[in-house]
């Protein structure tokens, strides 16, 4: 009899040792989870920012802004356009050499 005893005492231990790994496990599981989560949440709300970062940096009033400020770039006039012609030996088309 004591030896069934001892074999259902060890069997015990062994399931209660195997429940405490289990949940032990289950939150380590549940704690990685919400880590992910967050990190999810995170990186959608930086690339929700980034986006709209994005459209404003390619409005047309800011590319404008620059071209004037930056570039000192100024609207189209006919009074300042200025027309290029080709210099007179490239206007004639080239003749084929035999």
């Amino acid at each position: 009899m004591t030896r069934l005893n001892l074999l259902l005492v060890i069997a015990i231990i062994g399931s209660a040792m195997f429940l405490v790994h289990s949940h032990y496990e289950a939150r380590r599981s549940f704690m990685a989870l919400e880590a992910a989560t967050k990190e999810a949440t995170r990186l959608e709300l930086e690339h929700e920012r980034l986006q709209v970062e994005r459209r404003a940096q390619a409005s047309p009033l800011r590319i404008e802004q620059i071209a004037k400020q930056q570039l000192q770039m100024r609207l189209v006039t006919p009074g300042i356009t200025q027309y290029v012609k080709p210099p007179a030996d490239m206007a004639k088309p080239m003749e084929k050499k035999p």
